[in-house]
């Protein structure tokens, strides 16, 4: 038309403007402006409002603006034409800014320039001025405007006020799948998946069929329910609509089967894939991360890691996660390596999954390491290594980092709390536990489960079963691991019918045991004698709660029975288990024969812990016991002369204290403390005490070959004893003593506590390796059967 040298006029350029905006021809549009400004129509406001639009969608935002200044009568469509272009290019604010420039110059808008501007509150997540824009649809009659509507719906639904959005919705006479899709998306964002799932049957009786993005949306919620059946029935429908192929819904796919512990499905989906990209990767590796495939998850990443689609930080995260699960610490060590390379070491949750993933493989020193080097750790990092150095027994650097994080100013949360608590049951720091309770109570953790459970678990673990009942009934939401943990509790402190009426009450609160609950319940039984119960829930937990009975319940059951005289009630059991004893079920056999003497069943248990665990000397301890008390001294010699040429040395006897913030620990004879004068001779005035209350030391457990004094003073000396005078010196009188053993207390031991609590009026708490030894008034709380 313009080589035939016809004129172009204000329909003409319009037109062919449109055309260059759609096609982002810059250049030639440019060159059709420059046409336009020749011939004259510049001032024309139609087409000075289709250049505004043209410059805009090609980018050029600056130069658009420039245009739109220069229009002599700018009507609402030049409006619209800039404020839609910096909508649809995220400049929200700036959109907003020009809405009010035209209510303020008297331009009325219409239904196109509300709708647009409702999407930049919707980007803007500005609720607040979509009412008012709201206001204005209602004002000037346009909320019956479909693309307003919709626009409406969309930014109640997004801007956090759903109840609004379904109420817009309702409003609307005939809704579109725009309208559909919108508050689907919106049921979706606030978590009501079961209302989205309504919303899609609705919308298909409406006679309407979900495209991609309906599809899309009722996939995350299906995902969300764990509804993979609904999800294969979407999944159907996108095959016949023919968009498998799309990479959105695909990678939608994938989540939903992961979501629904289908990974085999979600990898079918993937390897169909024509054009894998790294947002499906991800997908797919986060699926096998998040389902415990942890093998899957690093054998994906390695074949795709040379096929260059490459990784970031999601992808990192998975693998550390797996790695963490499967305790690969050399696959962090590489991950670590590969962060440092593309320099996503920078970033903060990687960071903080790389503390997580070396604790957890038992790598701490390279998870402080990664921590120390992080220029500014925050709480996430340091909960992971505070938790890491609980998990693993190193309590004391866990609040020493505990500090360190109040000194930085932050605010820790339930997590943090939960770790410390734990790492203080671990030691038996009660007065540490306290202060942990403390910070739980002024941070306003009380409610939190988490918190709640370890509090209960702290204080059982740290001796006060009394504290942790309250605790207990404290929990808001009591949950498996709130019984479990009281019940085990009360079990380990020798309540043994407690813990029973409290597993009664959990089974009528609604709450069905697991297994860690039922060994709790059989080491009650264990602990207190009762044969008859323990029998009852042994052989009726399959029918009742349908847990089979797993090598923890035999050796529980095997020690009931053990330690009631039933040996032969006990290797019967052995025999009749469906799989090879391991060592906890020889080691309940072993201590059965040496509490009744039968060599015969000691020898045997001891030469099956000999194959199973030849490197652990109480195997060879409790035999040498066993000969010891029926006067096998010359086997007893021959035990420890074994010991010696196969180098298995006895593990040293300790024993802990904790007074004042800190714990003390003793070991036998020791001499080494700053007080230990004063420790020696209470232990002495203790003595001559005890003695006219009618003591007598039992030498007889003592398998040294030395002459009697020497064997009562070396009894006098156990670290468990050291402890307790320590702790009658240093702590205010009538105080509970507290002290934790790493092995089981010996028989002198007990019986001088007995005289002791009596003769001090105190009470001395002694938690050994298997449980809890309340002393009062002469008595213990395990009645001497233990």
């Amino acid at each position: 038309m313009h080589s035939l040298g016809l004129k172009c006029n204000e329909f003409t350029f319009p037109s062919v403007l449109k055309a260059c905006s759609v096609e982002k021809e810059l250049f030639l549009g440019k060159q059709i402006h420059g046409v336009v400004v020749v011939t004259g129509f510049d001032c024309d406001v139609f087409v000075a409002n289709t250049l505004v639009v043209m410059y805009a969608k090609c980018g050029e935002l600056v130069e658009s603006r420039m245009l739109f200044e220069e229009i002599p009568e700018r009507n609402v469509v030049s409006w619209n034409a800039l404020f839609s272009c910096y909508t649809q290019n995220d400049f929200f604010s700036e959109a907003m800014c020009m809405f009010r420039d035209m209510i303020g110059r008297g331009v009325r808008p219409d239904e196109y320039s509300l709708s647009n501007i409702l999407n930049a509150c919707t980007g803007l997540g500005d609720i607040v001025e979509g009412k008012k824009i709201h206001g204005y649809l209602v004002k000037l009659g346009y909320d019956y405007d479909p693309f307003s509507s919709n626009a409406l719906v969309d930014m109640y639904a997004k801007g956090g006020d759903l109840k609004d959005a379904i109420r817009a919705f309702g409003g609307i006479v005939v809704p579109d799948i725009v309208s559909w899709n919108a508050i689907i998306a919106g049921c979706v964002l606030h978590q009501c998946q079961t209302q989205a799932i309504d919303m899609l049957n609705q919308m298909r009786r409406s006679g309407i069929w979900p495209n991609m993005f309906t599809l899309s949306s009722a996939l995350k919620a299906c995902a969300a329910l764990e509804l993979p059946e609904l999800g294969k029935v979407l999944h159907s429908l996108l095959i016949k609509k023919d968009i498998i192929l799309d990479s959105f819904v695909s990678v939608g796919l994938i989540d939903m089967y992961c979501k629904c512990d289908l990974t085999k499905d979600a990898r079918l989906i993937y390897d169909l894939m024509p054009g894998k990209d790294l947002i499906a990767l991800n997908a797919m590796i986060s699926g096998y991360s998040q389902n415990e495939a942890d093998g899957a998850c690093l054998d994906l990443f390695s074949q795709t890691f040379t096929q260059g689609i490459g990784f970031d930080q999601t992808t990192l995260l998975a693998i550390l996660n797996s790695a963490a699960g499967l305790q690969a610490a050399n696959v962090c060590k590489q991950v670590h390596a590969l962060s440092v390379k593309s320099g996503f070491l920078c970033d903060t949750f990687v960071i903080n999954s790389l503390v997580d993933s070396y604790g957890k493989c038992i790598q701490l020193d390279d998870a402080a390491r990664i921590f120390d080097e992080c220029p500014t750790p925050d709480l996430p990092s340091f909960t992971s290594l505070i938790t890491a150095y609980a998990l693993l027994g190193q309590g004391e650097e866990a609040m020493k980092l505990y500090l360190k994080l109040q000194d930085m100013d932050l605010k820790p949360d339930s997590f943090v709390c939960s770790s410390l608590l734990n790492a203080c049951a671990n030691l038996s720091a009660y007065e540490q536990g306290k202060q942990i309770h403390a910070h739980v109570l002024k941070f306003g953790f009380t409610t939190d489960v988490f918190a709640g459970n370890s509090l209960v678990n702290m204080y059982a673990k740290c001796g006060s079963v009394e504290d942790a009942s309250c605790a207990f009934h404290e929990v808001p939401k009591k949950g498996i691991v709130s019984w479990s943990a009281m019940i085990g509790g009360l079990a380990q402190h020798g309540h043994a019918k407690q813990a029973l009426h409290l597993f009664d009450e959990m089974l009528k609160d609604g709450v069905s045991p697991n297994h860690i609950t039922l060994v709790s319940v059989l080491y009650a039984c264990n602990h207190a004698g009762l044969v008859a119960e323990a029998k009852k829930y042994f052989e009726t937990m399959k029918d009742s709660f349908r847990i089979e009975p797993t090598q923890e319940h035999y050796a529980c059951m095997i020690d009931v029975l053990g330690r009631a005289g039933k040996l032969d009630d006990a290797i019967e059991l052995v025999n009749k288990m469906p799989f090879e004893a391991n060592a906890s079920v020889w080691g309940a056999l072993l201590g059965a024969a040496r509490i009744h003497k039968n060599v015969e069943v000691g020898k045997h248990a001891a030469e099956m812990l000999f194959n199973l665990e030849p490197e652990k000397s109480g195997t060879h301890v409790l035999l040498a016991n066993i000969y010891a008390s029926v006067g096998l001294w010359a086997d007893v010699a021959k035990v420890r002369r074994f010991m010696k040429t196969s180098r298995v040395k006895k593990e040293p006897g300790m024993s802990w204290i904790e007074v004042k913030d800190s714990i003390y620990t003793f070991i036998v004879g020791d001499r080494s403390h700053q007080r230990s004068d004063e420790i020696y001779g209470k232990l002495e005035e203790l003595g001559h005490l005890m003695a006219k209350a009618g003591y007598v030391p039992m030498i007889d457990i003592d398998l040294h070959d030395v002459e009697r004094k020497q064997k009562e003073i070396l009894l006098s000396y156990h670290s468990e004893k050291l402890a307790v005078a320590f702790g009658l010196i240093a702590t205010p009188p009538g105080a509970p003593i507290r002290v934790k053993k790493n092995l089981r207390i010996c028989l002198d031991c007990h019986t001088t506590f007995k005289f002791i609590c009596k003769i001090v009026s105190r009470e001395i708490i002694i938690r050994d390796i298997n449980r809890f030894h309340h002393f009062k008034d002469g008595f213990c709380s395990c009645g001497d059967y233990w």
